[in-house]
């Protein structure tokens, strides 16, 4: 069996029987998880298991851990500073600033590796602009070039913790106020505007190595009629082909606002694969993720079977024997120094 091109959600801190069958389903490929499924450590530890233990290739398991107001785990993990922390420290010591990136890309992959998590839709490339709050101080910087900087070691911090990282929101969610979790946000810059203010940090990722990508649902339509999740131009014509990306692209959550313009469930799935989505997200509706997974008739699936399969987390590490490590201990230290009073989530069941 592949690993399908859809990713759902969870009801609780448990399996039910109704979740193990739709796990198996062979167009599900991952596992994305909120804070109502997490408890404590050992709980996530047993329920990462269990959903690893369902299938050959195991689905990928996923969660938004950014840090700052979106970190779903908080209670017995690291709080994470918000990512604009590493920008405005660069701006006053940048060598510090990079070494530390690293230091927090490890932290935030080896504690979600020790439970076995694959992947943390993570680190947010979008410039940082006072008119977008839902990005704010998510972004780590207003210049793209520090972005990709700090981006860059916070990829290199996550590798060594045993994990890949992915992008987001390509091409850039900074520059428009709305957020797309509750309308559609429109972006009227032509394309070399964009090209040279908030696509830079994306193409100077690519060229660093980045495994994954996620597509904002926002509307360009200098470029496309459609949002950059559902457009051809963007993912196929401008990212695989222009930028050639060769890594998995990730649609954001297909039940936000954002991605109303798509149509019915089962349209905005085929609509986001056709576009050139290697997975799909379906989360906080039950009834949507049924029906695509009754009528979804996806193509290509070993291909995109074969980038997500290159996203499985490495290095398993003892949780235990990590958290009495020297390396560990040295480095909360190091982050609790970067550390300021959060701000509350933008809810905490929805994606990011």
């Amino acid at each position: 069996m592949t690993l399908g091109p859809v990713m759902l959600d969870l009801e609780s801190t448990g399996l039910t029987s109704e979740e193990r069958e739709l796990l198996c389903h062979p167009l599900v490929g991952g596992v994305i998880l909120f804070s109502r499924n997490y408890q404590d450590p050992r709980q996530l530890q047993c329920m990462v298991e269990q959903i690893h233990g369902l299938r050959t290739p195991q689905l990928l398991v996923a969660v938004d851990q950014e840090g700052g107001r979106v970190q779903r785990f908080r209670h017995a993990f690291t709080p994470l500073p918000a990512p604009a922390r590493l920008g405005s420290l660069y701006d006053e010591k940048p060598e510090q600033a990079l070494a530390l990136a690293e230091h927090f890309g490890w932290l935030m992959a080896v504690e979600l590796r020790a439970l076995g998590v694959d992947i943390s839709f993570a680190p947010v490339l979008d410039v940082r602009q006072a008119k977008s709050r839902v990005i704010g101080d998510r972004a780590l910087h207003r210049n793209p070039e520090i972005i990709a900087r700090l981006g860059r070691m916070l990829m290199r911090g996550m590798g060594k913790g045993g994990m890949a990282a992915v992008g987001k929101h390509f091409p850039g969610h900074g520059s428009v106020k709305e957020d797309s979790h509750t309308s559609l946000p429109v972006d009227n810059r032509n394309l070399e505007t964009i090209r040279l203010d908030d696509m830079l940090a994306f193409e100077r990722m690519f060229h660093f190595g980045l495994s994954a990508v996620m597509p904002a649902h926002v509307l360009y339509p200098e470029v496309d009629h459609y949002p950059a999740g559902f457009s051809r131009i963007w993912l196929l014509e401008i990212l695989r082909r222009q930028l050639n990306f060769q890594g998995a692209i990730f649609s954001d959550d297909l039940t936000m606002a954002g991605a109303a313009i798509g149509g019915n469930p089962v349209e905005r799935a085929q609509l986001a694969l056709e576009a050139g989505c290697d997975m799909v997200l379906v989360c906080n509706d039950r009834q949507g993720a049924l029906q695509i997974l009754d009528e979804l008739k996806p193509g290509h699936l070993a291909v995109t079977s074969t980038r997500l399969a290159r996203l499985h987390g490495r290095h398993l590490p003892e949780h235990e024997a990590l958290q009495v490590s020297a390396a560990y201990q040295q480095t909360v230290q190091m982050l609790a120094s970067l550390h300021q009073e959060l701000e509350l989530d933008f809810g905490e069941n929805t994606p990011a």
